[in-house]
C-alpha cells in the first residue's frame, strides 16, 4: 500500500460571494379593450338645469337641461330625456335626447334612435339611427380644402360660367 504524501495545499480563506438580491418582477400593465377609458368625464343628471358656457378638455355627459355654449375637446353625450339649447363644438357628439342648436364636431356625430336635432350639423362622419329626427343643414364627409370650394352650401361658379349667360 502506497501512501503518497502530498504537500498540504494552503487553504485560502474564501470570501463568501454575496449575490445581489433578485428583483421582484413587477407585473406588466394589461389593458383590455373592454376596459373603460382612463379619462375625465363630467356628468350632470336629470334633475339639474344649467345655463352658461362649458369649456374644457374632458368628456361631458348631460342628462338634464342646458342652455348656452359648449366648447370641449372631448366627447359630448346628450342622454335620453335631456333638453339642450346650445351651440356645440366637440370631438364626438352623441345625441339621444333633444338638442336645439348648431353642432361642429371634429370627429363624428351620432344621432341615436331617440335623438332629435333642430339645427345645423358639420362633422367628418355622421351616423343616423332609424327613428331619430333632424331639421337643419347637414355637412359631413368634407375635408377643409373641399369645404373651401363651396360658399353657402353651393359650388362657386367659375368666371367663364358667369360671363357666358
Amino acid at each position: 500500500m502506497a501512501v503518497w504524501n502530498q504537500p498540504a495545499q494552503e487553504k485560502q480563506e474564501e470570501t463568501p460571494r454575496v449575490e445581489p438580491p433578485t428583483p421582484t418582477p413587477i407585473p406588466a400593465l394589461v389593458v383590455k379593450e373592454s376596459a373603460p377609458k382612463a379619462h375625465r368625464e363630467s356628468i350632470f343628471g336629470p334633475g339639474v338645469t344649467i345655463e352658461g358656457t362649458i369649456e374644457g378638455d374632458a368628456d361631458l355627459r348631460i342628462a338634464g337641461k342646458f342652455k348656452g355654449d359648449i366648447q370641449i375637446k372631448g366627447d359630448l353625450s346628450i342622454e335620453k330625456g335631456a333638453h339642450i339649447a346650445a351651440k356645440i363644438n366637440a370631438a364626438i357628439v352623441t345625441i339621444a335626447g333633444a338638442l336645439e342648436g348648431n353642432i361642429v364636431a371634429s370627429s363624428q356625430v351620432r344621432l341615436l334612435e331617440s335623438g332629435q336635432l333642430i339645427g345645423d350639423l358639420k362633422a367628418p362622419t355622421l351616423t343616423v339611427a332609424a327613428g331619430s329626427r333632424m331639421r337643419g343643414h347637414v355637412e359631413f364627409g368634407w375635408n377643409a380644402s373641399e369645404t373651401a370650394k363651396f360658399t353657402n352650401g353651393r359650388a362657386q361658379e367659375s368666371d367663364k360660367t358667369k360671363t357666358a349667360g
